[in-house]
């Protein structure tokens, strides 16, 4: 059926031009959406050659490029982004491009940039979120992971992606309990626990690198007047409800 979908798709594309720009550029989202990166450029040269390039078809070139493993190019074209509407979706996808290369300090600044444009965005305040407790080797931040993955989980609780993030933030955190019933109320399948594990794993790897790279003599962190935890009561509070909100 996937293909048979495609097929039809590509077949419209080629029997059918489109009568406006915006129309043609829906064409291309929509193959795009059915994972036709390759055709999609092919039809981003097309309509470029015909109306011009605007930020749009330039931003669904650059996830193009990206999907396609044509790093340098991707970045290069949300690059050109940086000085249009879609600045957000350009350091979005240059954070992006910088976590695909493993470098998540990088990543963080980019995607950081893109929440401050666009503060409502879910899927860059989730990656964000991510970027931080990957960044572990070199700053990593897992309590400045919780507020980017919970006002995504608050804006979007049914995405899978998003509340993935937040079982693994709580892993990072210590929160095991909490994280493996966010699991189970979740009802995730295998290859996806599977995978938060293992990206749990990395987490914790980098934060060992990060603890054995730092000097041994080393100026200790200033904790609340309380001398507790730097999580306050009102935060695990604030966990506990929105575990139970997932699990509805």
């Amino acid at each position: 059926m996937q293909a048979e979908r495609e097929a039809k798709l590509q077949q419209s594309a080629r029997d059918t031009a489109p009568d406006t720009p915006g129309m043609y550029l829906g064409l291309i989202d929509r193959m795009q959406a059915q994972g036709l990166y390759y055709a999609s450029l092919a039809h981003i040269d097309a309509y470029e050659k015909q109306y011009g390039a605007s930020p749009d078809s330039i931003l669904l070139r650059a996830d193009a490029l990206r999907a396609t493993d044509q790093h340098a190019a991707s970045a290069a074209a949300y690059t050109q982004l940086l000085r249009t509407p879609l600045a957000a979706r350009g350091y979005r996808g240059l954070g992006l491009l910088a976590g695909a290369s493993g470098d998540f300090e990088r990543a963080s600044q980019a995607l950081e940039t893109a929440v401050e444009l666009e503060p409502t965005d879910v899927a860059t305040l989730s990656d964000l979120g991510y970027a931080r407790l990957r960044a572990g080797d070199v700053a990593g931040d897992v309590a400045g992971a919780r507020v980017p993955l919970m006002k995504a989980a608050e804006l979007d609780g049914h995405n899978q992606k998003v509340i993935g993030n937040v079982a693994l933030y709580l892993l990072a955190d210590g929160q095991t309990a909490r994280a493996q019933a966010l699991i189970k109320d979740q009802k995730f399948a295998p290859d996806v626990r599977a995978q938060i594990r293992d990206e749990a794993a990395k987490v914790a790897a980098a934060s060992r690198a990060r603890r054995n790279s730092e000097p041994r003599a080393q100026k200790p962190r200033v904790l609340p007047a309380s001398g507790g935890p730097v999580a306050s009561i009102q935060d695990v509070d604030q966990s506990q409800r929105m575990l139970q909100r997932f699990a509805q």
